[in-house]
């Protein structure tokens, strides 16, 4: 096959197989881990041999890594420390222990066949001690958990897992030598070089960074910014690997060095389709590698060889976290994010068996596992709150405990907004909301600015929006409306599911980065939708306007008019009984709105939409009894106790309203 013929069979492969898993709600990740089986040469051998774009797919966790570094900074690292190298080491070093410990045992019992027991056990337990980074990171990012207490131990792991690579690397071709007198002499001059790299880059990359950027930004073009954007990505990670490091460490300094400037969100938003495609390839190689008639032949020793390995590595990361003092909810969850195998080890078994430092017969079966291991941690992910709470007793407990802490802030709240995120926009939000004396309560899960905006007196307390036990504790039953200042759609989704089913009567405003998702989020129950560069493009509109001397109240009515095409809370108004007295007074026949509830017997009652006539006003939105929010659709049929919000003039108001309550 042609490089195109076979670009286009994993663009299709990839396409039908994510899909299929996003129909059935299964992560993405999946489809592209089952569409590799698929298209692998131990399956239907379409895409002929995977390590043609195994090397392509590497660069799928390179920016990955970069893109977690850019949620770094050296600062944050320092805080970090003992996450890290207190956590990660232990981690690390006893699953090594212990698989060597299991490696010495065999070999007294089988010698003839276990014949290196020391290098098996070494090559076995480095291999067993990675975790995924590319997977985890990207659940945890899916599930929203990457700033959760459990999520920064986790992230704390998996940095020092990628800093492990590099004697593992260096240690593995070290073990097939004869001699072992230039072992240390080799693990040594490596140590060198890699201190010497790293100090290279956070020094220099420091310092040089931040000037370059500016003056890349001075030239005014997208290209060139982008190209130097990748110069920089992918030559740290040529350097690191220059030095004996991973590439994916030199990303993840990249990321973290560009966190410092003043880049930083630019960076993200251009570098996230390089990421996402890449990375897609990446599991797609993954799943290649799974050969199904190995693990149909030796099921059992497969089964085996995945099971152990997650049972060990929850058992160590639970046992090193206890040790420090961690709860054991915390603990058990960390160890069931970090059980599954990653890609670093098969990459170190791949050396190992290049090599002959390992049993021919045991390659395929341990490979079968660890892709297997890989394969069910998006299934484990699903699963791991249900097992930490029917397993850790004092688990209700410690949630309890941090929910009360919610509601004892909050208790005294009444008709106050739920502000979910307290970025940016949330924090200009409640700036205003306070000089309207409009009480609020914000749930963030920065415990970082929660702590520090805490500090400075406003009412913010940690807990995921997108859970229902944090909205409960927030007062959600006792609040006038939920605002959704963050532009995550699917956490979005889930808060609005939740305020529709447990309080239907409090409104929720989201906010969005465009109207791409405008008619999926009022479907799901958002009172309005705020697109931000609608708004920033309507705003440019009215001060163009005014510096050209268009009159303010022709201003003032082509923004109202703009809005209404979107925003259907904002088309008309309410109308009261000083309006004439405003400055800006409308006309008599300006269109205004009129909530109108249906009582039993009214005429409108079992009828649609589409079979009434309204004298020319219009059905802007429908509350129904029970507070969902619909579309005014032509096919809805109306029923008692439902509130229909009218939308027309005075005189149509009135002609509809009759048409609507008149008896038969």
């Amino acid at each position: 096959m042609s490089g195109l013929e076979i670009t286009l069979l994993y663009l299709i492969a990839a396409v039908l197989g994510v899909a299929l898993f996003r129909y059935v709600q299964l992560p993405a990740m999946l489809g592209y881990l089952a569409v590799g089986v698929v298209i692998g040469p131990n399956a239907l051998a379409l895409a002929g041999d995977p390590s043609t774009a195994q090397h392509l797919a590497e660069f799928g966790v390179v920016f990955l890594m970069f893109s977690i570094g850019l949620e770094f900074s050296l600062a944050k690292i320092q805080a970090m420390r003992r996450l890290v190298f207190g956590l990660g080491s232990a981690q690390v070093g006893a699953t090594i222990a212990a698989v060597l410990a299991g490696s010495l045992l065999l070999g007294w019992l089988a010698p003839q066949w276990w014949t290196r027991a020391v290098t098996y056990g070494v090559v076995l337990g480095g291999a067993m001690a990675m975790s995924s980074t590319a997977i985890v990171v990207k659940l945890l990012a899916d599930r929203l958990e990457m700033e959760s207490e459990h999520g920064r131990h986790i992230v704390g792991v998996l940095l020092f897992q990628d800093l492990a690579v590099v004697p593992l690397l260096v240690l593995i071709p070290a073990l097939a030598q004869p001699a072992d007198s230039h072992l240390a002499m080799t693990l040594g001059w490596a140590a060198v070089k890699a201190a010497a790299a790293l100090a290279l880059i956070l020094m220099a990359g420091g310092r040089l960074l931040r000037p370059w950027l500016k003056l890349v930004v001075k030239r005014k073009s997208d290209e060139l910014f982008m190209l130097n954007l990748l110069l920089i990505t992918l030559g740290l990670a040529w350097l690191t690997q220059l030095a004996g490091l991973s590439l994916a460490l030199g990303a993840f300094l990249a990321g973290m060095l560009i966190a410092e400037t003043e880049f930083r969100y630019q960076v993200e938003a251009d570098i996230r389709p390089f990421r996402d495609v890449l990375l897609g390839l990446f599991f797609i190689t993954i799943g290649m590698l799974l050969d199904w008639r190995i693990v149909l032949a030796q099921w059992w020793l497969v089964l085996l060889l995945a099971l152990l390995p997650l049972l060990l590595k929850t058992a160590i990361v639970f046992g090193v976290e206890r040790l420090l003092k961690s709860p054991p909810g915390l603990s058990l969850r960390t160890g069931l994010w970090l059980a599954p195998a990653g890609e670093f080890g098969i990459v170190l078994l791949n050396l190992a068996a290049g090599r002959a430092l390992l049993p021919p017969e045991l390659f395929s079966p341990v490979l079968a596992a660890m892709v297997l291991s890989m394969l069910a941690a998006p299934f484990l992910a699903q699963h791991i709150d249900r097992i930490v709470l029917k397993l850790v007793a004092n688990e209700w407990m410690l949630a309890s405990l941090q929910l009360t802490n919610i509601a004892r802030q909050t208790i005294k709240t009444q008709r106050h907004v739920v502000v979910c995120g307290f970025g940016r926009c949330g924090q200009n939000l409640a700036q205003l909301l306070q000089d309207e004396a409009i009480p609020y309560v914000a749930l963030d899960l920065d415990p970082d600015r929660v702590s520090r905006a805490r500090a400075a007196g406003r009412n913010v307390v940690y807990g995921d929006a997108a859970r229902l036990f944090s909205l409960q504790a927030a007062g959600l039953a006792r609040a006038s409306a939920v605002a959704i200042t963050y532009v995550d759609k699917r956490s979005a989704l889930r808060v609005l599911q939740l305020v529709r089913e447990h309080a239907p009567r409090v409104p929720v405003v989201v906010r969005t980065r465009d109207d791409s998702a405008l008619d999926e989020l009022r479907a799901a129950g958002a009172a309005e939708v705020v697109p931000e560069i609608l708004e920033g493009s309507l705003m440019l509109a009215s001060q163009t306007m005014a510096v050209v001397g268009v009159p303010l109240p022709r201003v003032l009515t082509r923004l109202r008019a703009a809005r209404a095409e979107r925003y259907g809370l904002l088309r008309d108004y309410f109308h009261g009984i000083d309006d004439a007295n405003t400055p800006l007074a409308e006309p008599r026949d300006q269109p205004r709105l009129k909530p109108l509830t249906l009582p039993a017997g009214a005429r409108a009652v079992g009828s649609t939409l589409a079979e009434l006539d309204l004298h020319g006003a219009h059905v802007a939105q429908i509350h129904r009894a029970d507070g969902h929010v619909l579309l005014p659709l032509p096919e809805l049929m109306l029923a008692e106790g439902d509130t229909l919000v009218l939308s027309g003039p005075p005189e149509a108001l009135a002609l509809a309203e009759d048409a609507l309550l008149g008896g038969d």
